[in-house]
């Protein structure tokens, strides 16, 4: 009997510290979002206070900037890095993880340029961008049949965008211009 007691009295010592907004709520108590005319320990009325879904910054964008800004420096190393902290930083940055399998090509990491290719496709989907890169990454290995149906695809996909035309010309050059050394 003395459990039960102690359990009912737990029990309503928790349900006290609970309030409601003194409006109909169909039964919803709310336990730790204080009143309108509250105001948070910053000093800011709390419905000023921005909620995680109106937020526009994420934690990766700035390695992803900085990262592209090495990337089209063509400091590769670097933009590897920035984009394997933004990875770090954002695990379902789809774009991190492009930018990484690219900048990995460019290093001739290609194992893991693959590893990144399969993440970026797992949170972006079959997108011209995803398509283009992994045929460039292709056409880096030497691998001319394999990188021409990546370029296909991005071009059915985006049949005007200069990059993917300008990759099938270079695809196209490759073939024609076979260096040995």
């Amino acid at each position: 009997m003395k459990k039960l007691i102690a359990a009912a009295s737990l029990l309503m010592i928790a349900l006290a510290g609970c309030q409601t907004d003194g409006k109909n709520t169909a039964g919803v108590v709310r336990t730790n979002e204080p009143a309108q005319a509250e105001f948070t320990a910053f000093g800011d009325a709390f419905k000023g206070l921005k909620t995680v879904s109106d937020v526009d910054y994420y934690a990766s964008d700035q390695a992803v900037t900085e990262a592209k800004t090495q990337f089209r420096s063509e400091n590769y190393g670097n933009a590897g890095a920035l984009f394997y902290k933004a990875t770090r930083l954002a695990p379902n940055d789809g774009v991190a993880w492009l930018g990484l399998a690219a900048s990995c090509d460019r290093i001739r990491r290609f194992d893991l340029a693959d590893l990144a290719y399969g993440r970026a496709y797992r949170l972006l989907g079959a997108t011209p961008e995803y398509y283009n890169n992994v045929g460039y990454s292709y056409l880096l290995r030497g691998k001319l049949q394999e990188a021409r149906t990546n370029f296909l695809k991005a071009y059915e996909l985006t049949p005007n965008d200069p990059t993917v035309a300008n990759n099938l010309k270079l695809l196209s050059s490759s073939v024609q211009n076979i260096e040995r050394s």
